[in-house]
């Protein structure tokens, strides 16, 4: 079965841009990146799209349809109406390069500013031992495909382009919570994710979460126990005594 479909894409570039209209045919059981190559077939052969697996494994494909940040190739047309209109745009807060492709550039600038793994120094190779329920703990974190919808949807950044110098975004706030659970990780990263990658500016809206393909539980199970460790360390005033005794115990 098969029917006409009114799609709105967004063309353009860097400079400017607006929506084409196209009149496609959609078949039985396909997704909207199959209408976008059967566009790119018969259509529009110049239309820019980033796409690698069409298994929602490689996360290219992130775009928005109908103002929602998703996955082309995991939104079936199944979920529209004949008679709708669906529009497919790039994502609103990174670079146009051109149609639907954006610079995600940002995002690989925020990763290579999270310190890696650092497991204590008297431990070498094959001595690194953890217990399970400390794999599972972050295991969940580990699914992210890194298609930067969670990234894309967060306020702090769509809506505020000056907080991008300093707020990391929901992914690398994660990766840094991720590390922090880590019972071999030596790094300071309660400091870390407050200081360098601006949890502060997080207010646990959940609209990461809600976009997320994997289903990760971005807010509750990362970004929020980040807040508490932090107000812990900061406001807990048992705490703030321990750390002030640390210090000037170190210093002798």
């Amino acid at each position: 079965m098969s029917y006409k479909a009114n799609f709105k894409i967004w063309r353009g570039d860097d400079t400017s841009g607006e929506l084409h209209d196209f009149i496609v045919e959609v078949n039985e059981g396909e997704v909207v990146l199959d209408i976008i190559h059967r566009l790119q077939a018969t259509q529009a052969p110049d239309l820019a799209v980033r796409w690698n697996c069409k298994a929602g494994k490689c996360g290219s494909c992130s775009a928005e349809i109908n103002g929602k940040p998703r996955l082309l190739c995991m939104t079936r047309m199944s979920v529209f109406t004949e008679e709708e209109t669906v529009t497919v745009t790039p994502l609103r807060t990174f670079p146009v390069v051109r149609d639907l492709v954006t610079d995600v550039s940002y995002n690989y600038q925020k990763a290579r500013e999270v310190p890696s793994f650092a497991p204590p120094k008297e431990l070498g190779l094959g001595e690194y031992r953890m217990k399970q329920q400390d794999v599972e703990r972050s295991q969940e974190f580990r699914k992210c495909i890194e298609c930067f919808l969670c990234q894309n949807t967060c306020h702090v950044i769509r809506d505020h382009e000056e907080n991008k110098e300093n707020f990391s975004g929901p992914r690398f706030l994660m990766r840094v919570a991720e590390l922090e659970m880590h019972p071999l990780d030596t790094e300071d990263r309660v400091r870390e994710a407050q200081d360098e990658h601006g949890l502060g500016y997080c207010n646990i809206t959940k609209c990461c979460t809600e976009v997320c393909p994997e289903h990760i539980k971005i807010t509750d199970n990362a970004l929020i126990p980040m807040k508490e460790r932090v107000a812990d360390r900061k406001y807990d005033p048992i705490v703030w005594l321990g750390n002030q005794l640390f210090r000037r115990g170190s210093k002798r």
